[in-house]
């Protein structure tokens, strides 16, 4: 499985759960009002600042989590795409170098 489609499902995940909390939250709020426990304008704003907040640690889940996986990938030894790149450029400076080198050669 490739590694950046995993930690994307990984972080949909999360994002998933966020969604849900903030339906049950909107749930909740629904039946205080019903109930008379809050008018709705009450409800609403207690509703406004859980999902705020719920929506606040998510950012949090999600940086937390990706500086794990970062942590995770380098401990197994996977280069990061930044190194892949370099090394991309310095086999292709060594072929353009053998390449003018065999040129040189054959006149």
């Amino acid at each position: 499985m490739d590694n950046n489609n995993w930690m994307q499902q990984v972080l949909m995940l999360g994002l998933g759960t966020t969604s849900m909390v903030a339906e049950k939250l909107k749930e909740a709020g629904d039946k205080i009002v019903k109930d008379g426990k809050l008018d709705p304008e009450q409800a609403k704003a207690v509703m406004d600042d859980m999902v705020q907040q719920v929506k606040s640690e998510q950012g949090n889940w999600e940086v937390n989590m990706q500086r794990q996986m970062r942590n995770m990938m380098q401990d197994l030894g996977v280069a990061r795409q930044s190194e892949v790149d370099e090394l991309r450029g310095r086999i292709d400076r060594l072929e353009r170098q053998v390449r003018d080198l065999e040129n040189k050669l054959w006149r």
